[in-house]
């Protein structure tokens, strides 16, 4: 694994601006390294725009932030053909999703039909304007941000597009001790100074096959597709997880096991990952909701009947 020790030079790199939010930041990482995307829901004002201008900042990569808004078109995200009256031909006009890291901010505050414009780049890492099909950059992923949904003016997410997220985090609000040294750092104009690469685009495509060759045991297979096989017979779940989430768990615990270290995967990883990869791919029963049960206990009941494979 030649280029795993420089996890921990990114690590503290983006530590410099976010502050005590480290599993934030491994989680992150993870989805990157593990060639997924990442689905931030928090109030407003925690740093979830911060969190991946920061992680852009530290792998050098092109950068690109979409406002959602309720107007926001399917054509400002994959692009348009435009008639060049000079050459007599439709020429591609690139759209905002043309870049490395994209934030999709407040996904959930635009129309469906808009949101849907990612599922094609997203799951397939390409765009189709007028019957062309135009591949997106190395690396690529999407950051999409959005509100708690009982906020006003919000849009649930289809199930498809909530599928296409590796995971789905929040990062929370800071504790005393890091909100002081948050705003010490303000007052001496630290959170607004650029921060320089430690790392660049090409890299990050090599650590991501690095992380394709993590060794995991039939063992840790059998128990993530019977955790993944069990939520689709839980009473108490009316949608279980799909099979695209056991290869997201997988991925991800690859990732995982990168970036602690190790090249192979152990129990922990898993099980430190199913519920943001698994607990927004699942939706509750009726009778579930009505009685104001939550996924994260649901997933909780699940996991603790499944014995824990023990590694030899």
């Amino acid at each position: 694994m030649v280029y795993q020790k420089k996890i921990i030079d990114m690590i503290n790199n983006m530590e410099q601006i976010i502050v005590g939010k480290r599993e934030a930041i491994e989680q992150t990482l993870v989805t990157l390294l593990a060639g997924g995307h990442l689905l931030l829901e928090d109030v407003p004002g925690v740093g979830k725009t911060t969190l991946a201008k920061t992680m852009a900042q530290t792998i050098n990569s092109g950068f690109t932030r979409i406002q959602f808004t309720p107007d926001t078109l399917p054509s400002d995200i994959t692009g348009l053909s435009i008639y060049n009256m000079q050459s007599g031909k439709f020429e591609y006009s690139k759209g905002a999703i043309m870049n490395n890291i994209i934030l999709a901010d407040e996904i959930n505050r635009t129309s469906p039909k808009t949101q849907a414009s990612l599922l094609e780049a997203m799951e397939e890492k390409q765009v189709t304007v007028d019957g062309v099909t135009y591949p997106l950059a190395r690396p690529f992923m999407v950051i999409a941000t959005q509100n708690p949904i009982d906020y006003l003016g919000t849009y649930n997410l289809p199930e498809a597009q909530l599928d296409r997220f590796m995971m789905k985090i929040s990062i929370g609000y800071p504790q005393a001790g890091d909100e002081k040294i948050m705003a010490d750092r303000f007052l001496s104009h630290q959170l607004a100074k650029k921060l320089k690469p430690v790392v660049d685009g090409e890299t990050i495509t090599l650590m991501q096959k690095e992380v394709e060759e993590i060794k995991v045991s039939q063992d840790l297979v059998s128990y993530i597709t019977k955790l993944v096989q069990d939520t689709r017979k839980d009473s108490n779940i009316s949608l279980g997880a799909s099979p695209r989430a056991t290869l997201a768990l997988l991925r991800a615990a690859q990732a995982r096991a990168y970036l602690e270290g190790r090249d192979y995967c152990i129990p922990d990883d898993i099980i430190g990952l199913i519920l943001p990869v698994i607990s927004h791919r699942i939706i509750l029963s009726p009778e579930a909701r009505l009685s104001q049960t939550k996924v994260e206990k649901v997933l909780k009941a699940i996991i603790s009947k499944i014995p824990v494979p023990v590694l030899i």
